[in-house]
């Protein structure tokens, strides 16, 4: 019978291999970031898509500001201390896609991008419920 023992060693390695790639992926993750941003700068997103439409400046402010918020949602989703955190975060993730399809509606004057957005925020509802009720240990039912 072989016996495996982890000496101080072993788990220090292991640590060590541990934050290693830790490290990797969070530098990764801010190279693809800062990419996108740079990107983001250099050819502003709206103007690839359709660039004759009305209230082009209030749609790039108001999309810029989304994303940003975006951002930092997931941050929280991410990072959050606690599971309510996240929740929260991704019930504002949700809040957020409505009001790009507002941003939408009023640049483009389509209205069935309104409807897209009450189909998300009454799903985003439910499925904020659904975490919620999981949270707490309850059932569904309850």
């Amino acid at each position: 019978m072989i016996s495996i023992k982890n000496t101080k060693a072993d788990i220090l390695m292991k640590k060590r291999a541990y934050n290693t790639v830790k490290r990797i992926r969070w530098v990764t993750g801010a190279v693809i970031l800062t990419v996108l941003i740079a990107c983001l700068l250099v050819h502003p997103l709206p103007f690839l898509f359709c660039p004759g439409l009305p209230h082009m400046g209030f749609f790039e402010r108001g999309l810029y500001i989304i994303i940003l918020a975006c951002i930092l949602c997931l941050y929280r989703i991410c990072r959050g201390p606690t599971g309510a955190d996240r929740i929260v975060a991704i019930d504002i993730l949700g809040i957020m896609i409505v009001g790009l399809c507002v941003l939408l509606t009023v640049t483009t004057g389509r209205n069935w991008y309104i409807d897209i957005g009450i189909a998300w925020a009454l799903q985003s509802f439910i499925s904020t419920l659904a975490l919620s009720k999981y949270l707490e240990g309850r059932d569904f039912d309850e």
